[in-house]
């Protein structure tokens, strides 16, 4: 039977503790508001005990969020649990989360007490934070170099006492995923069925996620997890690669949850920006080589069946193309692709001659861009050209909307149109989409200097959506609109070049 399982976000908790990872007041909002988006069951919001910011921090997201459970963490005190409610209680749906070391070695060197007394502590926490809030969950620290007959004695009295949660902390990434997977089916034949059993598992032997993986097939019902893996020392599991593997291997874990995980891309873009933080590109699902390829024959398989060698579609995470990256080891299918996408139509004897230069030049740079690709063709093919920029006018200032006038021509004839936008060039763009009858929806545009001096030349890049492809357009001017307009032009032609179909007549 397939089951629900229940996913809570410590990303403004653990996350935030990692070295660097401090976040300002409206970074925590922002990420709360994203975890919304993806639909996570709990943030755990914070230690409001550890500073007023802090405090205010959870406070004003657990008045914010309506639609996610929102968790205050605290040690096993009367004073932090007091602190906890007095941050959460405005919430939507509070919940306390308490934190107490169950293993012998932090009882002794930590605590300096015995089993019997750590015990009845964390009953007369639970207790009471059970008589302010409904939702309690009781999280054992460092459990799985606890005792399992002493760490399940701990489970059922916090049981008994009103936790609703019970959460083994793998706190230093010491656990085995075998070894995790038993502890967890002990504890679980332990407790009451209706008692949810959560895990937390820290990355300190990179074995994190094959951790809570392994705990989610014994029976456990909820993981803790950060976006990015973020999190003290290693980090811990990374929601993004334990929620695709539980959706991708759906049918072998007979488990999901209801993580929207088209938000993947855009939370990790959120936090690595939040702080300052570079995504490693082979990081699994949003790393930036996650969905590329260069291996020809990978390149030929992903053409003929993206199944042949992904196993997740881009768009289920966010991302919204799969990266051909041209290299040494792409193929000549790969690089008739990556022409046509640029508007070039090679025949068979060109593209012998074309792909000879190109593997010539691979051999000398580790990536080959589109302005070599380009080079490569250039008096060999021609892009096909439909229309071309005669002039164009902008009119925009601090209280104005942007207008463009904007002229091309075609065949012999000019066509004019005038369109407004947020933007000088957004509004060239409108007006260019109104001559050709048709709108090319843009995916990214860029504008950068390719040369030195007061008349310095800018490169635009236009990249628009021809259906579900991709298709780039470049542009050269010392005046950055129209760099702008001959990009976004040059990626019209290319996408009609590509259909190889007639082009709309324009007005």
């Amino acid at each position: 039977m397939d089951r629900k399982i229940w996913v809570l976000d410590t990303t403004l908790r653990d996350g935030e503790q990692a070295p660097g990872c401090s976040m300002s007041m409206d970074e925590k909002i922002e990420i709360a508001k994203q975890l919304e988006r993806l639909n996570v069951d709990i943030i755990e919001a914070g230690f409001p005990v550890v500073s007023n910011d802090d405090f205010e921090a959870v406070r004003r997201i657990a008045a914010l969020i309506q639609n996610c459970t929102v968790a205050g963490f605290c040690r096993a005190t009367t004073g932090d649990i007091d602190r906890a409610w007095e941050a959460i209680k405005e919430a939507a749906d509070p919940m306390i989360n308490i934190f107490l070391a169950t293993s012998d070695i932090h009882m002794k060197y930590k605590f300096n007490v015995g089993r019997e007394e750590l015990l009845q502590a964390a009953v007369r926490a639970v207790r009471h934070a059970a008589a302010l809030c409904p939702k309690v969950q009781f999280i054992a620290e460092d459990a799985t170099r606890a005792d399992k007959s002493f760490l399940l004695d701990v489970a059922r009295a916090v049981e008994k006492a009103g936790a609703t949660v019970i959460d083994l902390a793998d706190t230093v990434g010491y656990a085995d995923p075998a070894e995790f997977g038993a502890l967890v089916a002990f504890i679980r034949a332990g407790l009451a069925p209706e008692t949810r059993l959560g895990v937390h598992c820290h990355n300190d032997l990179g074995m994190a996620t094959a951790n809570t993986l392994a705990a989610l097939r014994a029976g456990a019902d909820q993981f803790d997890c950060t976006i990015l893996g973020i999190g003290e020392r290693a980090g811990m599991a990374a929601m993004e690669e334990v929620a695709m593997a539980l959706r991708t291997r759906q049918a072998y874990y007979s488990a999901h949850t209801m993580i929207d995980t088209t938000q993947f891309l855009r939370a990790s873009k959120l936090l690595s920006n939040s702080i300052n933080l570079s995504v490693q590109p082979n990081k699994a699902i949003v790393g930036g080589n996650a969905f590329a390829h260069e291996a020809g024959i990978h390149q030929h398989g992903i053409m003929a069946n993206p199944l042949t060698y992904e196993i997740m579609k881009p768009e289920d995470v966010g991302v919204h193309v799969t990266k051909m990256v041209m290299g040494k080891h792409s193929g000549k299918a790969a690089l008739k692709e990556r022409l046509a996408q640029l508007g070039y139509h090679v025949d068979r004897e060109k593209m012998e001659i074309v792909f000879a230069r190109f593997k010539d030049l691979s051999d000398q740079k580790k990536i080959i861009t589109d302005r070599d690709i380009e080079a490569l063709v250039a008096g060999e093919v021609k892009a096909h050209q439909v229309y071309a920029l005669d002039s164009f006018v902008v009119n925009s200032g601090t209280h104005l909307t942007a207008t463009a006038v904007v002229k091309l021509a075609r065949k012999g004839k000019v066509y004019e149109h005038v369109a407004r936008g947020e933007t000088p060039v957004i509004a060239a763009f409108n007006a260019v989409d109104k001559i050709v009858k048709h709108s090319f929806p843009l995916h990214h545009f860029s504008i950068q200097s390719i040369s030195e001096g007061r008349t310095e030349l800018g490169e635009s890049i236009v990249q628009v959506w021809n259906n579900d492809t991709l298709v780039t357009g470049r542009g050269l001017d010392t005046d950055i609109v129209e760099a702008c307009i001959k990009a976004y032009v040059s990626a019209i032609n290319n996408a009609l070049s590509r259909d190889d179909a007639q082009e709309p007549d324009a007005e």
